[in-house]
């Protein structure tokens, strides 16, 4: 038996499918609580989340954070990371280096996002790492066609 793919998510993917939940990002919520692969979290990747729940424009209580949090983080497994943070490729965004680091550290199979800085490291990223970097659609157009099958 192989265990779940396993998967890093942006917080901008993780935040839609919490706090939109409808089309392919309600879709992305009901396969990781199926457990159908295993969201991967670090300390920083779950502060950023906290952070970005809070904003004003979501206009979430407190309460609403926690439950959010509630339907994602019990699925989640959490990675330590290692000190130094493993190298990665050069990012233009500096708050995505973290999603690549916990790539690496957590062996990933893929990270998924929808951000531009992250999607154009896609090739190099798998050359170096055999990890992909690729979209919410690209990811569940895969599980859909049985096209994931996880190393190990």
């Amino acid at each position: 038996m192989t265990s779940p793919l396993r998967v890093v998510l942006d917080t901008n993917v993780v935040l839609s499918a919490l706090v939109f939940g409808g089309g392919q990002a309600g879709q992305l919520r009901r396969a990781w609580q199926a457990g159908d692969f295993v969201p991967l979290v670090s300390a920083v990747t779950v502060q950023e989340l906290v952070r970005v729940l809070a904003y004003p424009k979501f206009a979430l209580t407190r309460g609403e954070q926690e439950e959010l949090l509630a339907d994602f983080l019990p699925y989640a497994q959490t990675v330590r990371m290692p000190q130094p943070p493993p190298r990665v490729p050069e990012c233009r965004d500096p708050l995505d280096i973290p999603f690549l680091q916990l790539a690496v550290s957590g062996q990933a199979q893929r990270l998924v996002s929808g951000d531009k800085d992250l999607l154009v490291l896609a090739q190099a990223f798998h050359l170096a790492t055999g990890c992909r970097i690729i979209t919410m659609a690209a990811l569940l157009s895969e599980m859909t066609a049985g096209e994931v099958v996880p190393e190990g």
